[in-house]
């Protein structure tokens, strides 16, 4: 190996970590996890150096392996699917693995292919990665991960008036904008679950955030304060939600699932791709919806 190949330990334990958690959310077994890691690694290493060096994003043609082989074993007879009791890297909370409880027992009850359009694409894959492992085009991907969003949608939240889901979308856009961080846990359920859609077009989180206190964390760093950044309450796919804008444009775009008052899950679009009807002139196209990670 060419000493070029080396990567800072850092780098390699976040890739390994990523690899997992994606395994992970398809498989649900921590176990399972590791073993589709392993094979994917083994595979890298059973390619040539040449073919390693035409490889220019090591990490995604490992995340398109992994993804390939869950959807294999997904497809064998007899599996099972556990809950996270077990984990890798840092413990989380006990609120923590209870959120990722709940979410992984939701995505249990979709297809396969909703299973994978989701996942694959709540862990920041592209579109078009996402295409070539399920083997579907992406306008079915769309339909396939705006279905996984409304099932999850509806085992954890509870319907809300109008007049609710305004008034709490207005009290967490407040929270954000002062930056107060009790308040904006305050408005989250305690098993609240976060996801972030960047589509591989900016650096967003990749994977689903859980728990009431890291979900809050994570908005207010996304949301942190500046000069040229604004926080507002609009309506998004027909609810109040949140749009963030830098300057004149619109750089994120939030909707929130609300039940019994508290926000249950969060849904912040990145994707630059899918924020252009928002920056449209209104001439040409009206803002108002976007679509799920």
């Amino acid at each position: 190996m060419d000493p070029s190949d080396a990567v800072p330990i850092d780098e390699l334990w976040e890739e390994r970590r990523f690899l997992l958690d994606v395994a992970h959310w398809m498989l649900g077994d921590p176990g399972a996890a590791e073993s589709v890691v392993d094979e994917a690694y083994q595979r890298w290493y059973g390619l040539s150096d040449a073919a390693r060096r035409q490889v220019t994003a090591p990490r995604s043609w490992l995340a398109k392996t992994v993804g390939g082989i869950c959807l294999d074993r997904l497809a064998r007879p007899g599996r099972g699917v556990v809950g996270p009791e077990e984990g890798h890297g840092a413990r989380p909370s006990e609120v923590e693995e209870e959120a990722g409880r709940v979410v992984l027992n939701a995505l249990e009850s979709l297809s396969t292919a909703e299973r994978a359009a989701f996942v694959f694409r709540a862990f920041g894959m592209s579109p078009g990665t996402v295409a070539d492992i399920v083997g579907r085009t992406e306008p079915e991907l769309a339909a396939l991960a705006e279905r996984a969003r409304q099932s999850l949608r509806l085992r954890r939240t509870r319907s809300t008036t109008p007049r609710q889901q305004d008034a709490v979308a207005r009290a967490v856009c407040r929270a954000c904008v002062t930056e107060n961080r009790e308040l904006l846990t305050s408005l989250l359920c305690s098993d609240a679950t976060a996801f972030f859609d960047g589509g591989g077009k900016v650096r967003a989180l990749t994977g689903p955030v859980h728990g009431c206190r890291p979900v809050a964390d994570s908005l207010l760093t996304l949301l942190a304060r500046s000069a040229h950044t604004t926080l507002t309450t609009h309506s998004v796919n027909g609810r109040t939600g949140l749009v963030a804008s830098y300057g004149r444009r619109v750089t994120a775009v939030i909707s929130l699932d609300v039940s019994d008052d508290r926000v249950a899950q969060v849904w912040v679009m990145l994707n630059p791709d899918k924020l252009r009807s928002w920056n449209q002139p209104p001439a040409e196209g009206g803002a108002g919806s976007v679509e799920s990670p």
